[in-house]
Parts: C-alpha cells; sequence; structure tokens
C-alpha cells in the first residue's frame, strides 16, 4: 500500500478510534471500583447529544465537550443509584441504561438529524507535524485528540500512585477490607461510576463535535460496546487501551474506506468489520485470561455494615 494512502488511512485511524480511547477509559475507572457497567453505548449517545446541542445554542464546543461529560456522568448516575442505594443487578441496569440513553439521545435528537454545530476542527501542532509520515498521522488532527494522547498516562498515574486511585482499587479488589480500614466504599464506586460516565460522555461529544460535526440518530454506532471489550483487551491497564482503541479505530476507518472506493463486497459485511474483531478480541484475551487483571469483585454489589 502506497504511503499517499496509508497515512491518511492511518490519521483516520487515530482519529476514529479516540471516542473509543475516551469510553475505554472510563469502563476502566468505573470497573477498578468493582462495579461493572454494560451501559456505555447510552451513556455515549447521551453525551454526543448535549454536546451537540450545548455547542449549538452556544456557540462553544469547549462548552459542548465539557457538557457531554456532564451529562454522561448524570446518566452514569442512574447506573450507582440502582446498584449502590438499591443493590440492582449490575448487568441487568447497564443494559438498560444503554436502551435508555440511546432511544433518549435519538428522540430528543431526531429534530435537529442533518444539522451541524461549531465543533474541533484540524489544529497541526508546529513543528511535530512537518516530521514525515509521524506528523500527519498524529500531529495534524484536532485538540481533543491532542488531550487523549494524555489521558491514559493521567489515568495510569492516578490508579497507580494518588491516595484516591488506590483507594478505588482496594474498594475493586477487597471493599471488606476496606471498609474495615475506613475507606468509604460506596464513596469510592460513586466516584469509579461518575468519572467513569464523565469520560464516556466525552468520547460520546468528540463523536458530534470533532468526528462528523453534525447529528444524526445512533451515532455512536456500538462503539460504547467495543470499549466494554476493549477493557478486557486492555487487561484493565490504560496503556493497553491506547493500541486497542487505536486498532479498532483502524478497522472502523477501513472498512468505511472500501465502502467509498466501491468494493464489491456487500456494505452489509464491511459494516460488521469492527465487530467480528471485537468477538474475536475477546476470544483471544481469554487464552490469556491468567495475565488479566480485574478487579477480584467485579459485579458484585457490596452492602455496607449497619
Amino acid at each position: 500500500m502506497k504511503a499517499d494512502i496509508l497515512v491518511p488511512l492511518m490519521a483516520a485511524a487515530v482519529q476514529s478510534g479516540t471516542p473509543i480511547l475516551y469510553a475505554t477509559l472510563g469502563e476502566i475507572i468505573t470497573e477498578r471500583s468493582g462495579v461493572l457497567n454494560l451501559g456505555v453505548e447510552g451513556i455515549m449517545m447521551v453525551g454526543a447529544l448535549a454536546g451537540f446541542l450545548v455547542s449549538m445554542y452556544t456557540g462553544n464546543p469547549v462548552m459542548g465537550f465539557l457538557a457531554g461529560g456532564l451529562f454522561g456522568a448524570l446518566i452514569a448516575g442512574i447506573h450507582g443509584l440502582v446498584c449502590l442505594v438499591f443493590q440492582g443487578n449490575q448487568v441487568v441496569s447497564g443494559l438498560a441504561l444503554t436502551i435508555l440513553g440511546t432511544n433518549l439521545a435519538n428522540y430528543l435528537g431526531t429534530p435537529h438529524v442533518g444539522h451541524s454545530a461549531p465543533g474541533f476542527g484540524l489544529l497541526p501542532v508546529p513543528y511535530l507535524s512537518m516530521i514525515p509520515i509521524v506528523g500527519p498521522i498524529f500531529f495534524k488532527l484536532d485538540m481533543l485528540v491532542y488531550v487523549s494522547y494524555l489521558m491514559p498516562f493521567i489515568v495510569w498515574l492516578f490508579l497507580r500512585y494518588t491516595r484516591w486511585g488506590l483507594g478505588l482499587r482496594a474498594v475493586g479488589e477487597n471493599p471488606e477490607a476496606g471498609s474495615a480500614a475506613g475507606l468509604g466504599v460506596t464513596a469510592y464506586r460513586w466516584a469509579g461510576i461518575l468519572g467513569g460516565g464523565f469520560l464516556g460522555g466525552l468520547g460520546g461529544a468528540y463523536l458530534s463535535l470533532a468526528y462528523t460535526h453534525l447529528w444524526t440518530n445512533g451515532l455512536s454506532a456500538g462503539r460504547g460496546w467495543i470499549a466494554v471489550a476493549l477493557v478486557i483487551f486492555a487487561f484493565w491497564r490504560p496503556g493497553r487501551a491506547v493500541l486497542g482503541a487505536f486498532l479498532f479505530g483502524g478497522v472502523m476507518a477501513f472498512q468505511l474506506r472500501l465502502q467509498a472506493t466501491g468494493t464489491n463486497l456487500p456494505s452489509s459485511l464491511l459494516l460488521m468489520l469492527p465487530y467480528a474483531l471485537t468477538v474475536l478480541v475477546l476470544v483471544l484475551s481469554s487464552w490469556k485470561a491468567k495475565e488479566a487483571d480485574a478487579p477480584a469483585v467485579l459485579g458484585v454489589n457490596f452492602e455496607p455494615p449497619e
């Protein structure tokens, strides 16, 4: 494949993988607290719509991006209410959250289908964007992509070296011991759910403000489910999430370009490629289950002692 074809494809892979990376990092934080949230798809949809509407009505895409994160945290709070307050089943609650968030965003967004909003354009980084091959791939994109380069490192530092991050991991491994040591298990889990929802909402806002610059129903297109799968692929480690996000972003960008070239392959088959890869990755990851670093009580509710 020639460089003039490969370089734009790889740049598109980075851009397409960015919203998945935001959502995956958010889910890693949530699951590190011991809470399983399968509602990432719904969170991304709500974040995408909130970011789009705030940007459209205020003319400020930065406010829109942050609003996407805030509304993502808000709808994730429903999951926290069900699982932490009412001790509901985490799997059922997450699935319900996906259905609620997706359909709510589609319903409220229908009047705005096809409309555009101020967003984030390309912002080449001086000097770095001039580096052959590497520059056009990584440093001729939008500002939110550059922020995503820092996010895995920030999440890694938070989980590994900060008091709150270590406490979050502790309640995900042994909440009873954490409670005995004076940690507020419920408070840490609330923080994990809301923090993960915030990052998932940012991933959704990226789609409407930087990836498409317009609203269309079903905008997340299954990326939330890919993010959930990538947490397993990454073994709950932020650094590996980068590789997985860009890999899936590359597959999504590749199938779009195949469709644009008018290939004879059925479009339904091309659309299936990212999700077929998701299943393959889960199968391959299961072979290395011993290397996984899954929280010991993931998906298990904790009832605080009276």
